[in-house]
């Protein structure tokens, strides 16, 4: 579950991502010969991820909150063993964005096999990286997505342009951004019984007329800021009417990476003990 956003403007990338990592238990049913699957959610999970040897690159993560079948671990719980390989291999040397995203590929492939998860997984339970940051000298900066174990090579958005990618728990973001949920033209096929052919050209069609018209290459980073923050709220404030999992809660992470000062967190989590008046 989880939403991460991702937006790439002109001044900087903005990463923010929600904090809540949901776990589904079996147990007794009321109904006889049946097991019940109870979700469990933990609202305290980071996502949010960096190594402080390299200033100029961040990422975000969501799908699978954890690797390994006998003692699960997190991602951000990896994050040191990968900066002391980091700076083993690479002696503090800055990094592009996309070495960088291969190196976070190859250490978490080794990690899920070592730990001996599945080959292959359905799509919704594989590990998902967004990693976002700035090349050296380069005026503008670079978005990655890898998707661990089944499809490790990272894949550029926005390579010649600017805008926003986001993943997850993401049905109200597109409907915001796309103005359309894409289930809409499954829903659509079914119905009227046309081809694939023509549900994509349904699926384009929607898109160049109701997708939400954000000039991503003229807004401030702060709007990128606010716009990023209100996709995570809205879905987290929306799923509280809503039967289901709900998948997306706890704080909002955020932080900002330009090529001037490097990622600069805007909020995060910190730990805290109890509050006595």
């Amino acid at each position: 579950m989880s939403l991460a956003i991702v937006i790439k403007g002109t001044e900087g990338i903005v990463l923010a991502v929600d904090s809540r990592v949901t776990l589904t238990a079996q147990g007794p049913s009321p109904i006889p010969n049946t097991v019940a699957l109870m979700p469990c959610t933990f609202d305290n999970a980071t996502k949010l991820l960096q190594v402080p040897g390299q200033k100029f690159v961040g990422a975000v993560t969501y799908g699978a909150g954890a690797i390994g079948k006998r003692q699960p671990r997190t991602a951000h719980s990896f994050m040191p063993e990968f900066e002391a390989e980091l700076s083993k291999n690479n002696s503090g040397k800055r990094l592009s964005v996309k070495a960088f995203a291969e190196k976070l590929s190859e250490f978490f492939q080794r990690q899920w096999r070592e730990l001996e998860m599945p080959a292959q997984v359905a799509p919704g339970a594989t590990m998902i990286f967004y990693v976002a940051g700035y090349n050296e000298g380069e005026p503008y900066g670079r978005v990655y997505e890898l998707r661990i174990p089944n499809e490790p090579v990272p894949k550029e958005w926005h390579a010649d342009d600017f805008g926003v990618v986001w993943g997850g728990q993401q049905e109200f973001v597109n409907r915001l951004i796309l103005g359309f949920d894409p289930q809409l033209c499954d829903v659509a096929q079914e119905l009227l019984k046309f081809t694939d052919e023509q549900k994509v050209a349904l699926a384009k069609h929607l898109s160049s007329r109701l997708q939400a018209s954000v000039p991503f290459q003229f807004i401030p980073l702060q709007d990128c800021i606010n716009l990023a923050i209100l996709l995570i709220r809205v879905t987290m404030t929306i799923q509280t009417f809503l039967l289901g999992v709900r998948g997306v809660g706890g704080a909002i992470d955020v932080a900002s990476i330009t090529k001037t000062d490097g990622i600069n967190p805007i909020q995060a989590k910190s730990l805290k003990g109890e509050i006595v008046n």
